[in-house]
């Protein structure tokens, strides 16, 4: 037959207690009125990559931007968001657009190098922008997408003075030495130029 367990003692319970609360004690408290920074782009959410997968710079002070380079996902846009915020996978893209509504997500601030490109020489100089999809699904690149994303990207090339060209804002495939193929075949890039030049 199994004995019954003593009962703790109210002192011991009351120890335990105070032992529990210590860590959130300690925690520093949010000062009153403080907030989570407002994305570069007023029109994007911030959804932060792991500080593990970009570098911290001082852009364009530290590094000019001339560029804006298009990618595809290749997945959906809350697992581009949950691979950019795992410190493992070492990629981030500046801003991630969601396929269904044109909603866009920053991941890493314009003035830090996000790891996108595949070289070191145009992650310094770019910005990226992902978009939700696979290259060989073109029901993805919605009249939305395209419209929000040419926003964003009007937006960065006013801010940095890039010119709205092809020569400036240029896909994935075209960074040196890349094996990626996105954004594919078909991504319109005469329509997207010219909501780019008319935002």
């Amino acid at each position: 037959m199994e004995r019954a367990r003593p009962r703790p003692s109210r002192r011991r319970l009351l120890q335990g207690t105070a032992l529990a609360a210590v860590p959130y004690v300690l925690l520093p408290e949010r000062p009153a009125g403080a907030h989570v920074p407002a994305p570069d782009y007023p029109l994007a959410e911030w959804r932060p990559a792991s500080a593990a997968s970009y570098t911290g710079a001082n852009r364009p002070t530290t590094h000019p931007v001339d560029r804006v380079i298009i990618h595809v996902t290749q997945t959906t846009y809350r697992k581009t968001l949950f691979v950019f915020e795992n410190p493992r996978k070492k990629v981030s893209a500046h801003y991630v657009v969601r396929s269904a509504d044109g909603h866009t997500s920053q991941c890493v601030r314009e003035g830090d190098i996000a790891w996108h490109a595949g070289d070191w020489d145009h992650n310094a100089r770019s910005i990226g922008i992902e978009h939700e999809g696979w290259v060989d699904e073109s029901a993805y690149f919605t009249d939305v997408l395209y419209e929000k994303s040419a926003r964003l990207t009007a937006a960065i090339c006013e801010k940095y003075g890039i010119p709205k060209d092809r020569e400036h804002i240029i896909g994935h495939y075209e960074v040196p030495g890349t094996d990626h193929t996105d954004p594919g075949p078909h991504w319109d890039w005469s329509r997207y130029i010219r909501l780019v030049n008319s935002a």
